[in-house]
């Protein structure tokens, strides 16, 4: 008589794709977002990836740990766009 195997995978914890697509958008939008302390004396600016800081911490403390690298190289692309099209908080002093 063959032994039938069970698959253990089915009994751990998988997220659903909504949760997973949710999370992407959600490091999209968080990496984005830049803190530009600007003063109104010069015309100089100093960004500040305060977006990709706290997405990267979000990151490291998932208890999802699947796909941790995309999350990452999402974070950075993002920030990358956010830091050209300007989007985030400008400070001026």
């Amino acid at each position: 008589m063959a032994k039938v195997k069970t698959n253990k995978k089915s009994n751990s914890k998988q997220e659903l794709d909504s949760v997973y697509i949710l999370k992407l958008v959600l490091y999209i939008v968080l990496g984005a977002q830049w803190v530009r302390l600007a003063s109104s004396s010069s015309s100089s600016q100093i960004p500040i990836p305060a977006g990709l800081i706290i997405g990267i911490i979000f990151a490291f403390h998932d208890h999802f740990r699947i796909d941790r690298k995309i999350e990452y190289a999402i974070l950075l692309v993002a920030a990358l766009v956010g830091f050209w099209a300007q989007v985030g908080v400008f400070i001026t002093t």
